[in-house]
């Protein structure tokens, strides 16, 4: 709001009652570029980024539950539970579930599907890895990670932009963040639940408090609901992002339990 109002102030010193407005609106496209990306700059287009995030993810979770051959019991489980978890009313439902079938058809056009977050999604902070996090999530709700599957998801990621690397990370550490779902692990000073605490912030136990402490910071503002709302990550995935964030926490005290 701040921003907001010294941009309305520059605005009528230079062009008086008319650069208010125009003072006000530019400062605002300032602060949603640097806060949510250049994606977020128009806060009208949150309704085609949100419809937009939720096929792709759909389809996409039908492509890589078929990626094997065959979808199994506990992958439809995974997608139904997701469905619960967002609060999705019955229309929501039937569209999820048909975009689900979609991807998992044999015809399915993923490069396009892709193609179209990009152009949609793909400017803004953290839709990407929002994406990916939760096709990781449908990968090993089977509890394994099969080649396919990985191979599929590399490709994903690729198209998305992130480099073997950087992809790598990420499921490193969302498998370890996935370990302190329910703070499970939170109270555990066993060597384990503690590496898998390390990964899971994308951290090792040579690093400084301040540089882990830096390094939590960062995750958590990428699951901020509020900067994840403003680059139109769907409202029901909020609750999976506060998710998250909670796993992300519970690793991180348990680093600090430890560090004392």
């Amino acid at each position: 709001m701040l921003v907001r109002l010294l941009g309305a102030f520059i605005g009528w010193k230079l062009l008086g009652f008319l650069g208010i407005f125009i003072g006000y609106m530019v400062a605002g496209a300032i602060h949603r570029y640097v806060a949510f990306g250049a994606g977020a700059v128009n806060p009208l287009s949150n309704g085609q980024r949100q419809q937009v995030f939720l096929t792709t993810l759909f389809s996409l979770m039908g492509k890589l539950a078929k990626s094997d051959g065959h979808i199994s019991e506990s992958e439809i489980a995974h997608a139904q539970q997701m469905m619960a978890q967002l609060g999705m009313n019955e229309e929501r439902k039937r569209d999820a579930i048909e975009q689900f079938r979609a991807g998992a058809k044999s015809d399915f056009d993923m490069a396009a599907q892709l193609q179209q977050f990009n152009a949609v999604c793909g400017h803004t902070h953290n839709l990407k890895q929002m994406l990916l996090i939760s096709l990781l999530g449908v990968a090993h709700a089977d509890g394994v990670f099969d080649a396919m599957e990985q191979r599929l998801l590399s490709e994903i990621a690729e198209s998305l932009g992130y480099n073997a690397a950087a992809f790598a990370e990420i499921m490193r550490r969302t498998q370890s963040q996935q370990g302190f779902a329910g703070n499970q692990n939170r109270a555990s000073s066993s060597v384990s639940a503690l590496e898998e605490a390390y990964t899971a912030l994308g951290v090792s136990k040579d690093m400084t408090d301040a540089q882990i402490k830096r390094a939590y910071r960062k995750l958590m503002s990428e699951h901020h609901p509020d900067k994840l709302t403003g680059q139109g990550l769907p409202e029901d995935m909020i609750k999976l992002a506060t998710e998250k964030a909670k796993e992300i926490t519970a690793a991180y005290e348990l680093i600090k339990q430890n560090r004392v």
